[in-house]
């Protein structure tokens, strides 16, 4: 199966932001008693072992409440308003662009329906500071069936760091995915040289040749793999040309060191690899405009890590590694660093996307005044650094002839938004 003509793929096709590989976590929830919410974020699809009982009843590999009842005789059913809920810190802050809710093996037990809120809560809030944040609803409550997995698409651009499932009035989820596109918060990469094509900093496995034994998604997952499953592996080519996998960089960046790791793969390494950059800021597009050289092609080990320091001396926004002629890589990491020009639409797309609290709290630690910085988290979102120009030239005060608030203004732009 190729992805490289396919328009646009499913949000299944996106970073999981519930991994616990990526830093996940059940936070909180009011009710776990048949089975641990901490059972939503497993990474292997749920299983089922029939006639298998604990002390609390049936094992259910998912999360389960106990079941409701209503306050009296008179009342024995509980209100339509009633639920559980669970909250969950995704591993990384993201745009959501779906959910799915997997009641897998919950037939006569599953909830009468579900929603799916979410919010964005900076650093690292308790419990209660999560309860009192500000919610939005990304999945309105929606009927389920049993032993189904339920996929919402969410329309939504803002960036979220939270989300919470409630289940309506009780029962049970074997699994909860959040998918979406990684937006690191720019200031938290300032002066860092780190793996550009990492999921968890935004990097994408968006296009590859072949997908037939395991994802390309894989080859820039968190940590090594720890058997050859969790690589990428291509069928046997019986023609002449090679497979392929394109991956866009969390930002324009220098590139300056790889890793090709070939680790698990004894009898179906590729024999050489090389690598090729794009650089998109210029406008083109990668399917349309010229790629230049980072890596020659080189000969590759089995079950080895090949590392190599790279002088690419361009910016990169997006790299393709080629092997020949086919076989299978566990990882690969692209070291470097954000250039000024990376970095700063990196900044604006996250700028855009957060809530308005948030941008205005961020404006004014880089020196705005509190008015200041409400008056340009109003105005966005910003199209371009032309558009920011803009919108900082137009706060007001407006500036006396001395300039003072002109040059503090800049700095403070610069300071967050790098333009």
């Amino acid at each position: 199966m190729t992805t490289a003509d396919t328009p646009s793929a499913p949000f299944t096709e996106l970073v999981n932001l519930a991994s616990r590989l990526l830093g996940a976590g059940v936070v909180a929830t009011n009710e776990d008693t048949f089975a641990d919410a901490e059972n939503l974020l497993v990474a292997k699809p749920a299983e089922f072992r029939p006639h298998t009982f604990g002390h609390k009843g049936q094992i259910m590999d998912g999360w389960e409440s106990k079941r409701r009842r209503g306050v009296s005789a008179e009342q024995p059913h509980p209100t339509d308003q009633d639920h559980d809920w669970t909250i969950v810190r995704l591993g990384v802050g993201g745009v959501i662009r779906g959910v799915i809710v997997d009641t897998a093996h919950f037939t006569g037990n599953y909830p009468e329906s579900a929603s799916v809120e979410a919010a964005s809560v900076p650093g690292h809030p308790s419990p209660e500071e999560l309860q009192a944040a500000e919610w939005t609803v990304i999945v309105p409550r929606t009927p389920l069936q049993g032993d189904t997995a339920h996929e919402f698409a969410v329309q939504d651009d803002a960036r979220y760091t939270h989300v919470r499932l409630s289940i309506f009035p009780d029962g049970g989820v074997a699994r909860l995915r959040v998918h979406g596109e990684v937006l690191p918060d720019p200031r938290e990469l300032d002066g860092l040289t780190f793996d550009l094509a990492a999921q968890e900093y935004g990097g994408v496995a968006e296009a590859a040749s072949d997908r037939y034994f395991s994802s390309p998604h894989n080859l820039n997952a968190p940590g090594r793999a720890s058997v050859m499953g969790e690589g990428w592996e291509t069928r046997r080519r019986r023609d002449k040309a090679n497979d392929w996998v394109q991956i866009a960089l969390a930002g324009g960046g220098e590139v300056l060191a790889a890793e090709v790791d070939t680790t698990h793969f004894v009898a179906n390494a590729p024999g050489w690899a090389d690598l090729i950059g794009f650089d998109a800021s210029t406008g083109q597009d990668p399917a349309d405009g010229e790629w230049f050289e980072i890596l020659p092609r080189t000969r590759l080990q089995p079950d080895t890590r090949h590392r190599f320091r790279l002088d690419v001396g361009r910016p990169v926004t997006h790299v393709r590694i080629n092997v020949y002629p086919d076989g299978g890589l566990a990882r690969l990491r692209l070291t470097g660093r954000l250039t000024e020009a990376g970095r700063a639409a990196l900044a604006l797309r996250w700028f855009n996307a957060v809530p308005a609290v948030e941008a205005a709290a961020a404006l004014a630690d880089a020196g705005l005044t509190s008015e200041e910085a409400d008056a340009l988290a109003a105005a966005r979102p910003l199209a371009g650094p032309a558009a920011a120009t803009a919108a900082v030239a137009a706060l007001q005060p407006a500036d006396g002839p001395d300039g003072e608030h002109s040059a503090r203004r800049r700095s403070a732009l610069w300071r967050l938004l790098g333009v």
